[in-house]
């Protein structure tokens, strides 16, 4: 498996290579149509003109060839323009996989989302989100709502078995789809050069409701009434050129039409604006939506269920709206010219048909963008969870198992557990196991042998499965609990509360979600637990602590530094001892971060501080 990630790493190498021979090939283009353009400005025009002064047929003939030839360069080179800017960020896409790859934090975007919750169970405990987080690494969507998605995935406290298998089912099809990701999260990032960043459905359906209330409010009798009057415009028109009719039925039918549209002004509005924003908003989501609507699907059939709304109704089909939309805007945008608007909208009711018709697919839009969007959000979180499981392939699905599955129990079986935002070379593997309600995992071992990274292996990996994705094991079945960790406590200067104060409100968190009618069975996660207090209190403390757990609906695991905790073993059946263990070589701390059963049979600690050359000498108190 790890031949084949990095035969990953060697394919996206060679497909940045190839980009960036097609980017210089394309500049080289570029460059030689700016030189044919200034060509033709400075010489190709001028004689042209000049030509049009001395040659009666020759001059206009070669005007016309040079003014076209400029034009038709002019347009291939803005074509060669977008394409380079397209390979760009493609380049972009393909640099970032391989920072997923390789750890490599500078590389990868920011999530964009607000500063982590510190009242949330696990949150910060297993490093879900921030700087270093498991949702940067993994998250390849481009809308902010996409992010907020997985978001929610990674943190959700009461996880839906069905909910994860539908994810699950989605994911397995996207994981060889790598083309249709990569031109996903393209055209994704080429509608963001309009947004300036990531793209926020929210504020397009606010956009929309605002419009319907305070926008155009053409009705169905006022557009007749205008069709009618030019009708008899032009019939008195017609009459008037060959039949003889009087003039002054012409002149009375423009000035009733005239009054017409002067007193329906307000009705229609100022169109221009408004379609040319809509227009302009959602031809940058267009190239996501048409995409979406054209791809092939064929056997994917839980991914086509996904993108149903884009192409199931033909009428409403992005690319019909977007067409319509574009033709609204183009003839709205005579309105910029008042002279000309009101001339036009004289002889034809071309303002209120507009209006009319903008009503109409503004209701169409409104109506089919938010399922436009929900599906296009849910793909981006998604496509990120494929993502990471073709980058990690020796990764696994988890197995989740109902409850006609246990029997009345739980479960929790992994076996080489590891945690993803390790590198593949510090990586140590470790299975877990909870089969029954009350078993608590009792660990010891020395400083930095690897306790809380353990604990946050177990976590972060159902968070993981849970979400729907690849969890970093050689295999995992797990029925459904609710977490919550005691792990990253710190003190709060702005609060007031020390490191302890923090800890115990922590743990008063988790005792008080225990003692409630929870709908799955918590699984705790509590590293050195009472470690800001004394030896004496600390004891006594987690004794209590660990007894209060005991027979309530949960597991878990926790790691301390007080041995005597370890005889707790010998007198409830439901805790069971685990220790990480060192070694000095050469004078040198060394571990394994292997997980043993029992408790730890040495401590560290003076080690640790003979080694740095502190004194260690025992003297009379």
């Amino acid at each position: 498996m790890i031949a084949q990630k990095q035969a990953r790493v060697e394919t996206l190498t060679r497909q940045i290579k190839r980009v960036e021979q097609r980017i210089i090939k394309l500049t080289e283009k570029s460059n030689w149509y700016r030189s044919l353009e200034i060509m033709i400005f400075v010489f190709g025009i001028p004689l042209s003109v000049i030509a049009l002064s001395f040659l009666h047929w020759v001059g206009p003939i070669m005007f016309v060839i040079a003014l076209a030839t400029l034009i038709a360069v002019v347009t291939f080179q803005r074509r060669v323009d977008r394409s380079i800017v397209k390979h760009d960020m493609l380049r972009k896409v393909y640099l970032r996989q391989i920072a997923r790859v390789q750890l490599d934090w500078a590389e990868l975007p920011d999530d964009g989302l607000n500063p982590a919750d510190r009242e949330h169970p696990f949150e910060v405990d297993f490093d879900i989100t921030g700087e270093r987080s498991l949702h940067r690494l993994i998250n390849t969507g481009i809308s902010a709502d996409g992010s907020e998605m997985l978001r929610d995935w990674l943190l959700d406290t009461e996880p839906d078995l069905d909910t994860i298998y539908a994810r699950q089912n989605i994911v397995c099809e996207l994981v060889p789809l790598t083309r249709f990701r990569d031109k996903l999260q393209l055209y994704s990032l080429m509608a963001t050069r309009v947004f300036a960043g990531q793209i926020e459905g929210e504020l397009l359906l606010d956009w929309l409701d605002k419009e319907e209330e305070e926008g155009t409010n053409v009705s169905r009798l006022t557009l007749f009434i205008g069709v009618a009057l030019s009708v008899l415009i032009f019939g008195f028109l017609v009459a008037y050129l060959f039949v003889g009719l009087s003039p002054l039925f012409v002149i009375v039918s423009l000035l009733l039409s005239l009054c017409w549209f002067l007193l329906k002004r307000g009705e229609i509005g100022y169109l221009a604006d408004s379609a040319d924003t809509l227009y302009r908003t959602l031809d940058q989501l267009g190239m996501i939506f048409e995409y979406l609507e054209t791809y092939p699907y064929k056997h994917k059939k839980h991914l086509k269920q996904l993108c149903e709304p884009f192409f199931l109704n033909p009428d409403k089909r992005p690319s019909l709206l977007l067409k319509r939309l574009a033709t609204l805007s183009q003839r709205a945008g005579l309105q910029k010219s008042a002279e000309v608007w009101m001339v036009v909208n004289t002889l034809l009711p071309l303002g209120m048909y507009l209006s009319f018709q903008l009503r109409k697919y503004k209701a169409l839009i409104a109506d089919m963008l938010p399922q436009w969007l929900d599906s296009w959000y849910e793909l981006e979180a998604l496509c990120s969870l494929a993502n990471f499981a073709y980058l990690n392939p020796e990764y696994v699905m988890p197995k989740l198992l109902s409850e006609k599955q246990l029997h009345d129990g739980i479960c929790f079986e992994g076996t080489g557990l590891g945690h993803p935002l390790l590198p593949a070379e510090q990586k140590v593997l470790n299975d877990c196991a909870f089969h029954e309600i009350g078993d608590i995992m009792m660990i010891t071992g020395s400083n930095m042998a690897g306790k809380s990274t353990f604990l946050r292996t177990i976590g972060i990996n159902l968070c993981l499965a849970y979400a729907g994705g690849p969890v970093n094991a050689q295999s995992l079945q797990t029925s459904l609990f609710e977490l919550y960790a005691c792990i990253k406590v710190n003190d709060s200067v702005t609060d007031g509360f020390s490191y302890f104060y923090a800890e115990v409100r922590r743990l008063k968190g988790l005792l008080d979600r225990v003692e409630q009618e929870t709908r799955y069975p918590v699984l705790f996660l509590v590293d050195e637990i009472f470690k800001g207090t004394n030896n004496r209190e600390r004891l006594i403390g987690s004794n209590a602590y660990i007894h209060a757990l005991l027979d309530k609906k949960c597991v878990g695991a926790l790691s301390t530094h007080d041995l005597e905790l370890v005889k707790l073993a010998d007198s409830v059946p439901q805790i069971k001892n685990y220790h990480f263990r060192e070694d000095v070589i050469d004078g040198k701390m060394v571990f394994d971060y292997k997980l043993r059963v029992g408790p730890c049979p040495t401590t560290n600690a003076l080690k640790i501080m003979e080694l740095e050359g502190l004194p260690t000498q025992v003297y009379p108190l």
